[in-house]
This record gives structure tokens, sequence and C-alpha cells, in this order.
């Protein structure tokens, strides 16, 4: 059993948060000595941006965790359409496999009810992500800019499953071969994000260290757009990121974080000692013993 409780500043204003936490028990959390009942009810109370090493393997690694990554980066609304659209999809794809071992005929002819709602939440994402796409553009740009030192321009490019087609339009096409593969093919579920280097796509072309400078790009400018969407600076978790980078990437990151309040996990604290870098309290962990340097 643990009680953790810290108080945090937001826009100037302290929070107090208390965790309960009992082995084999509900969790139970606290924010000015209010429940929280629904893990939704904490979106926006603390912003964070966290960064780890395997964060500096989304360019090469799958669609999933580029999808993920924008879906973490949007607000209430679209959560609660992704939902609903995540929803329907496993709706639609329970049916699909229902048909194909020679289901009810009348079943058939609830395949269109689902897929009209499919294309309303859907239409919604893709717009909604669009946007970010377009949104984020503006940012990493003169980032990645700058840590390339002016040799490379990085551009996103939002890379829909449904191609040149409406998403309505592709579902009806496709049909026949959702039903053969018993599950939805196109759709935001399918989605991509690109990243060129002029007209090198580096998901598949790009060198190690092109992909992890974009990574790094990425992540930096998450910090901007959580700026600008909430007027306020986020708190950083760095997770034993700089033993991923060389030192011209250490450089870069360190000096672009060095106001923004940052918890760092690391091997040694001899990576901040030449920087701007006010360290406030260090703390040493040995055999699961964690202990304060005086």
């Amino acid at each position: 059993e643990a009680h953790i409780e810290t108080v945090i500043e937001k826009n100037g204003v302290p929070w107090q948060i208390d965790m309960h936490l009992k082995k084999n028990s509900p969790k139970g959390i606290a924010i000015n000595k209010m429940p929280i009942r629904k893990a939704s009810e904490l979106f926006g109370i603390v912003n964070l941006v966290f960064f780890s090493p395997e964060d500096l393997n989304i360019i090469k690694n799958g669609p999933a965790e580029r999808r993920r990554f924008i879906d973490l980066q949007l607000d209430k609304v679209y959560l609660n359409n992704l939902s609903n659209y995540n929803r329907i999809v496993n709706q639609r794809n329970h049916l699909l496999k229902e048909l194909s071992f020679g289901g009810k005929k009348d079943l058939s002819d609830t395949l269109e009810i689902w897929e009209l709602q499919m294309v309303q939440y859907g239409e919604r994402l893709i717009a909604r992500r669009k946007e970010f796409v377009e949104q984020i553009n503006g940012i990493i740009a003169k980032i990645h800019q700058r840590l390339t030192g002016g040799k490379e321009s990085l551009k996103i490019i939002y890379e829909p499953s449904t191609g040149d087609l409406p998403f309505e339009q592709a579902l009806n096409r496709y049909r026949e071969r959702d039903l053969r593969m018993k599950s939805t093919t196109v759709g935001p579920h399918r989605d991509d994000i690109g990243f060129l280097i002029g007209d090198m796509d580096i998901r598949k072309y790009g060198s190690q260290g092109q992909q992890r400078t974009a990574a790094l790009s990425l992540k930096l400018s998450e910090i901007e757009l959580v700026k600008l969407a909430t007027h306020d600076t986020p708190i950083l978790l760095l997770d034993d990121v700089l033993s991923e980078l060389d030192k011209h990437r250490q450089n870069y990151l360190l000096d672009s974080i060095h106001d923004i309040q940052t918890l760092i996990t690391c091997t040694g604290v001899e990576d901040f000692v030449n920087h701007r870098f006010s360290i406030n309290k260090v703390f040493h962990v040995q055999n699961g013993q964690v202990t304060k340097e005086n």
C-alpha cells in the first residue's frame, strides 16, 4: 500500500494531487481533495510531454505508433469521436465474421447502418487529423532546420488508407474484400503519416540518424503544440533519452528545454553539467532504494 501526495503549479495556482495505491484494489486519485471517478476527468489537469528512448523509433516503427502520437495530441471532442469510431469498427468486424460464416441474410442489411455511423465519425477524425498535420508542419520545419544546421527540410503528410477516395466510397468499393478478410481494411484506424526530406520517405529510406533527428523534432514540436493549446508550459519527462542521442542532438535538446520544468531519469548527471540547466534536486536509485543527494 502506498500514498503519494504532490503539489504542482498550473498557471501559478497550486494543485494538490493525492494518489492511493493498494495491492489488488482499484487506484484512487483526488485533485484538491475531490475524488476523480473517471480517467477522462483527469484530461487537461496536468499537461505533460513524455519522451522515452522508444519515441526515437516512432518514424521507423509501424503506423499504429504514429496514429497514437496524433491521438494523444488532440482534444476531448476528438477522443470522443475516436472512441465511438473504434466501437463501431469492432461491431462491423464482428458482423463481417458472422456473414463470412453464413450468417442470416438480414444481418447484411445492418452492415450499411454501421457504415453510415463509421463514415459520420471517421470523416471527423480524418478532418481533425489533417488540421493537426497542417499545424505541426508550421512548427516542425523550423525546429528540424535548426537541428540539422539548415541542411534538411522536414515535411509531414497525412496518408489516408482510402487513397484519393472519400471514406464512404472507399467502404463501398472494398466491402467485398472486407467480407473475405473478415475485417475493416480502410478507414482512420488504418491511416498513417509520412515524413519527407525532400522527396525521400525517411520511414523507408532514411538513415537511423535522420529518423532519430526527425523523431526528436517531433517531440520538441509537441512541447510547442501544448503551449499553443493550453497557454501554459508543459512539464517534460525525459526517460533516459540522452544516452540514445549523439552529442550534437544532446546539446540541442538540453538547450531547447532549459527553461521548462523537467523531470529526468538518467545513468549520470554529467550530461547536464555544461548546460544552462538548473538542477533543483537529485535522487539516486540503487538496488531499489531511493536516496536524495544533499
